[in-house]
């Protein structure tokens, strides 16, 4: 069987060794509810029906209190994520989640580093991943690059972290996928070792 860790791999590529055909099997006949698992589609559905990960119901309607309850939540966070892919907007929470990572960093290389991937990544016009920020937000970013520092991203992170908070966020709550998880689900024979 997976553990919890290991499908976070497996969501984001993970290694091909750990991908290949015998570990799908396993996953499948391990009595998992399995709706989609292909090389490009989301795993979360198999996440989260694994009676080992799934949150409890309790749990997920934390996540209907406040915004920051869903971010904190390791599966909340996972949940909203796959949520946004499926909507085609990641690069929002990934902007976000970069921005955090950032704000962490200690070594003033690493922090130049950091940033210029993530200016590269989101900021730059015709980005792999391009955030959608108003052109002022884009220059001034530009110009803290010159030198970066903890803050050079905080406009830009506030402008996301409200896009997802009032756009993204009422629609993940109402969403189909949100709802089926306030639902209780029986244990089975196979989760209960009988």
């Amino acid at each position: 069987l997976w553990r919890c860790d290991r499908l976070k791999e497996f969501q984001e590529g993970g290694s091909k060794e750990k991908q290949n055909k015998g570990e799908k099997a396993d996953v499948m006949q391990s009595g998992a509810k399995f709706a989609m698992l292909e090389k490009t589609g989301k795993t979360l559905n198999l996440m989260f029906s694994l009676s080992f990960c799934r949150p409890s119901p309790e749990e997920v309607q934390l996540w209907s209190e406040a915004f920051d309850e869903l971010l904190a939540n390791k599966y909340g966070l996972a949940a909203f994520r796959a949520f946004l892919k499926s909507e085609f907007c990641e690069e929002n929470i990934e902007f976000w989640l970069a921005c955090e990572d950032f704000k962490k960093t200690k070594s003033p290389q690493k922090l130049t580093l950091k940033a210029k991937k993530i200016y590269n990544d989101f900021i730059e016009k015709e980005a792999p991943k391009e955030i959608n920020i108003d052109f002022q937000t884009k220059d001034m970013i530009a110009q803290n690059m010159q030198e970066a520092t903890h803050n050079c991203f905080s406009v830009a992170q506030k402008r996301v972290y409200s896009l997802m908070e009032n756009n993204s966020y009422p629609r993940f709550l109402e969403s189909e996928f949100y709802q089926e998880l306030c639902k209780k689900t029986p244990i089975s024979r196979a989760a209960q070792g009988t």
